[in-house]
């Protein structure tokens, strides 16, 4: 098996690669003229997507507060966004760079803006009923415009620079024309019964309006009144003109004349002809049309000319882009995942990975391009996911009673190919078979295990993509198997076992055959949450509320060993490295490595904030994706190898920088090794550099040629050296000569821009009074030793003086 694969190697750390975190919360999502980039309001930060890629950088505000409004000029030069501060803020979008900060002048946050079609002007609309104009160029407030009753939510200029108008509308349903010349409203059209959520120009003098009263209204701008109405017969909340150029046949577009398309309450974009007031086409989808709003509702709809697309937002904060002649999806992004609660690789490579979100749909992200598909199918939230070995084929179990098994085609897509009934209450947990794609077990919370079969014709089928609707899955064997909910459960590496692990804190052993029961795990003070079986050895590993690991052996039931130091329930569990190391997830967010061996834990990550419900590895085992309740899903590379490497190549490089060092003190170039002993932070060879130079012939010269050459970086190094040099007395003479050097050579205005000058003078100088006070006794101790010396030759001469007279 996997032992054969060559010498294990341990790992030590992972590193976080990629995250999936929501960049979209709600509110109004804009893309700029050539489609490359989109922009999404989420809390107090704007996020700037790249579409093709899904990389994303945000623009954070400083206040802490969050954005309530913001609109990028029609040149993509000018961003401005509006927060619950009353603040106004211009940024440089393309550098995360905020240039301009205002006051909105407002007395309630802006709840819409739009510019002209010059990108000079920008109206603001408030919560406070008013509407103000700013010159963007001069950086004033040109007009304040009153008499709209409650919130202005939808403010746009006419798009005609000859005509000087601007449109709003508020909470009065109309649409008010303001002149802008005299500041003065010059019609309210009157038409609509409910909120107005979009304006279109067809032209200077014909206005598309669609309003939540599930119609759309065609206005005619020179007489002011409405010449045609247009019935929808759901809320709508975005009207987009077609085009007059381009090929929309297969939109149903069959003659010259106006035509638009709306997307509203119903999730379905339809496209209406202005002359004959009639739906020419629906878009057809894979999911049930409601009557009433749902999380499907679209909540905004435009048109990307720069790309020939249609961009649609849902309620689920879905954003959907498709060809704007056909409809077909070229892509779509998932801008919220709510509580993330499970996670699998999918895919031939790892290139997808499949999500289960506290929602009944699941989403399948390719890793490259972020592109996310959306699988429709359950009715109640998604609980667990498995994936067979060769990672095309995949099962989920729902709230919903149901467990789905599907299939990824080689082109990515991904179809339902099977569906099984018969669980009394939600399905909680789920596992594949290992050898061949033969049966899937599911474990509920009726405390029941079942075993599905999975006919050999059902997946022959589905590699040909000859299944057209879900085929039914039939149960082999059901068995009560626990007293309170099972959490987990899993299928051995040879599918002739089944491990269950329940709130009751028990694991149990169970036949594959016949779901006979073979053994049972005690000793865990708390429910399990997670059961594997080791891919090379006969150990299940089990996960506990209580906060520990255990490894049981297989043949006689008892534990082997206890892992502790999670301070919170293990929830998930893995083994990684050929089954010698252990990969565990807590409710506390943090990732722990664990060497069986020896027992220890190798690395703990923080990578979450939440919960850690899915934990799953990827088949080269040097990726692990995590996925939590803070809605992030998390992507970690094993970088033990890497960190290995650069450790090894940073010892090279100090050896051959040690050898050089030596070779330049043999050959008494002091400049370099003094520069090379700096570089290599190393204070004692400093140290023996400063010696061998004092040591020399004009040594204290020598030494101040080398210092005043050294960089002003060099110099600092030195200056902590030398603090340290400084509280030994073997060594202040060095300490001294440098320090006498700097302070020669240096202005003081120069040593008082060194880092680190006040604590290092703080040191230098009781040490350097004790080292007077020492050198003053030694001092007066050799004029006494000298004193004596005379005095004892003095006598000592006098009585050879008297014998020689």
């Amino acid at each position: 098996m996997a032992a054969s694969a060559g010498p294990v190697r341990f790992k030590s750390n992972y590193t976080v690669l990629r995250r999936i975190e929501p960049f979209y919360k709600g509110g109004r999502v804009q893309i700029n003229q050539d489609g490359k980039f989109m922009f999404c309001p989420c809390g107090t930060k704007l996020n700037v997507i790249e579409v093709e890629t899904g990389a994303l950088h945000s623009l954070q505000q400083d206040e802490g507060e969050d954005i309530t409004s913001f609109v990028l000029s029609p040149d993509d030069e000018i961003l401005v966004t509006g927060s619950r501060a009353l603040l106004l803020k211009q940024w440089q979008w393309r550098e995360s760079r905020c240039v301009r900060t205002w006051r909105a002048v407002h007395v309630a946050p802006v709840a819409s803006m739009a510019f002209d079609c010059t990108s000079t002007l920008l109206a603001t609309g408030g919560c406070d009923s008013t509407i103000k104009i700013w010159d963007m160029i001069k950086q004033y407030c040109t007009h304040n415009l009153k008499g709209s009753s409650g919130v202005v939510h939808l403010v746009e200029f006419h798009p005609d620079v000859s005509r000087p108008q601007l449109f709003s509308s508020s909470i009065d349903y109309k649409i008010r024309i303001w002149d802008l010349n005299s500041s003065r409203c010059l019609a309210a059209l009157d038409g609509h019964f409910s909120a107005v959520t979009s304006l279109a120009f067809a032209d200077g003098n014909t206005l598309i309006s669609s309003g939540r009263d599930k119609i759309c209204m065609v206005w005619d701008l020179k007489t002011r009144e409405s010449t045609r109405t247009v019935p929808v017969y759901e809320s709508v909340e975005a009207a987009v003109l077609l085009p007059q150029k381009g090929d929309f046949s297969q939109l149903g577009v069959k003659k010259q004349g106006l035509h638009f398309v709306t997307a509203g309450s119903k999730g379905i974009l339809k496209v209406w002809e202005v002359a004959t007031a009639a739906c020419v086409y629906t878009q057809a989808v894979p999911f049930e049309s409601q009557e009433e709003a749902s999380e499907r509702s679209l909540t905004q709809c435009m048109l990307v000319p720069g790309r020939s697309e249609i961009v649609t937002v849902s309620v689920e904060h879905n954003i959907v882009l498709y060809d704007a002649q056909t409809l077909q999806l070229r892509k779509q992004l998932a801008g919220y995942n709510d509580e993330v609660l499970d996670v699998k690789f999918l895919g031939q490579g790892d290139s997808h990975i499949v999500v289960a979100t506290n929602s009944p749909q699941l989403k399948v992200f390719e890793l490259a391009t972020s592109h996310c598909q959306i699988l429709y199918g359950h009715t109640d939230t998604v609980l667990a996911l498995d994936v067979f070995r060769k990672g095309l084929m995949f099962v989920s179990c729902a709230k919903d009673r149901s467990l789905r098994v599907w299939r990824m085609s080689r082109d990515g897509s991904v179809v339902c190919v099977a569906q099984g009934l018969g669980h009394a209450h939600g399905v909680g947990a789920v596992s594949c078979s290992r050898l061949k794609e033969s049966f899937v077990v599911t474990c509920s919370q009726d405390c029941t295990i079942k075993i599905w079969n999975i006919p050999e014709s059902l997946t022959s089928k589905a590699k040909a993509a000859l299944i057209s609707s879900p085929e039914t899955l039939h149960v082999k064997v059901t068995e009560r198997a626990h007293g309170k909910d099972i959490n987990s459960v899993v299928v051995s590496p040879n599918d002739k076992l089944i491990a269950t692990g329940s709130q009751d804190r028990l694991a149990k052993l169970w036949s594959s055959s016949d779901c006979s029961l073979l053994g049972v795990f005690t000793g865990h003070k708390r429910g399990i949450w997670c059961v594997q079986f080791s891919p090379v050895d006969q150990i299940l590993a089990t996960s506990s509320a209580d906060g520990t690991l255990k490894l049981w052996g297989l043949r006689d039931f008892s534990c082997l060993k206890t892992f502790e130091g999670h301070d919170a329930s293990v929830l998930k569990i893995i083994f990684v490295s050929q089954g010698t190391q252990l990969l565990s997830g807590g409710s506390d967010g943090l990732l722990k490595l664990w060497t069986i061996k020896t027992n220890e834990c190798v690395k703990t990550l923080d990578g979450h904030e939440d919960k850690i419900w899915g934990l799953h590895s990827n088949k080269q085992d040097d990726m692990v994706v995590t996925a939590s309740s803070d809605s992030c899903i998390t992507l970690w590379k094993d970088v033990t190898e890497m960190e290995e490497k650069e450790a090894q190549a940073k010892e090279e490089e100090q050896i051959i920088k040690e050898q050089e060092l030596s070779n330049l003190l043999h050959e008494k170039r002091y400049l370099k090794a003094l520069g090379l002993a700096i570089s290599l932070d190393r204070p004692h060879t400093v140290l023996m550099v400063v010696k061998a130079i004092l040591k020399e012939a004009d040594g204290r010269k020598h030494l101040e040629e080398n210092i005043v050459r050294l960089r002003k970086d060099q110099k600092e190094a030195v200056l902590t050296f030398l603090v340290t040099w400084n509280t030994n007395s073997r060594n202040c003479h060095e300490a001294q000569a440098v320090m006498e050097t700097l302070l020669k050579h240096e202005a003081p205005d120069g040593l008082l821009q060194y880092s680190g000058i006040k604590s290092a003078v703080e040191s230098l100088l009781p040490y350097t009074e004790r080292h007077f006070q020492r050198l003053s006794r030694l001092l007066q101790a050799t004029m006494f030793i000298d004193f004596m010396w005379q005095n004892m030759r003095l006598a000592d001469a006098s009585p050879r003086e008297d014998a020689a007279l």
